[in-house]
């Protein structure tokens, strides 16, 4: 475990990133691409935990081993570095299953807190795995079930990232109650989290896109404006097995 892989073609900023993830007890396996990047995921035969991506690589950009890498692993985090100037990169970053992104120029102090917050969640679902936490949430029409972080609607499996299934297990446990943005993030990202409150609202997106029935016209995730959001369901109950 605490393994990491990072991506970054920019060899000072690779190497301050390993420096200090060493430091700060991590074992790290560089790629200086993309295309390298996935080989030694692959060769990693499971052992990588975080991936930290560059956006701009050459060979693969940072957004397509995303991709990549979600598809293969849906467990795996993943961290993307962007320039301040990539806003509509790190969207889509999130867009493709990123779990957090780190805006350049970033202190050693962000980077090992970020990278430490996403381990944490990853190792509370691993642990809960192996403890064969078997517990469901039940709302409505939906079942979430905590140990292998599945949700199914109607009898049918959606999958989720990691956030995805912190999020949603969040509004499960407070059906009908709007939540403030800050109190998602805090909840999912922790209460160190460096960054922007945007990133809940992507991930809102993205949630909404795999689960409404007409994503446009929410009718389970619905924004409370000014606040943030709030789950409903028929009736707006939820029972735990």
């Amino acid at each position: 475990m605490k393994s990491i892989l990072v991506a970054e073609d920019e060899t000072a900023i690779r190497e301050f990133v390993v420096i200090n993830l060493e430091r700060a007890g991590y074992t790290v396996t560089e790629a200086e691409n993309g295309a390298v990047a996935l080989e030694k995921y692959e060769k990693a035969n499971g052992a990588i935990d975080i991936a930290i991506l560059d956006i701009m690589m050459p060979e693969k950009d940072g957004l397509q081993v995303c991709k990549e890498l979600r598809k293969r692993n849906g467990d795996l985090g993943i961290i993307m570095l962007s320039a301040r100037t990539q806003e509509m990169d790190k969207v889509s970053g999130l867009m493709l299953g990123a779990d957090d992104y780190i805006t350049k120029p970033f202190s050693p102090t962000e980077l090992v807190a970020r990278v430490d917050a996403l381990y944490r969640r990853l190792a509370i679902a691993e642990m809960r795995l192996e403890n064969n936490f078997k517990e469901e949430i039940r709302s409505g029409n939906f079942v979430l079930n905590l140990k292998n972080h599945s949700l199914m609607k109607d009898g049918r499996l959606i999958e989720l990232t990691q956030v995805e299934f912190q999020i949603m297990e969040f509004f499960f446990s407070n059906p009908g109650r709007p939540l403030d943005r800050s109190d998602i993030l805090k909840y999912v990202w922790g209460e160190a989290y460096y960054g922007e409150e945007k990133i809940v609202d992507v991930n809102i997106r993205r949630l909404r896109m795999k689960i409404e029935d007409v994503p446009s016209s929410p009718k389970y995730i619905i924004t409370v404006w000014g606040l943030g959001y709030k789950w409903e369901t028929a009736g707006n109950t939820s029972s735990s097995h």
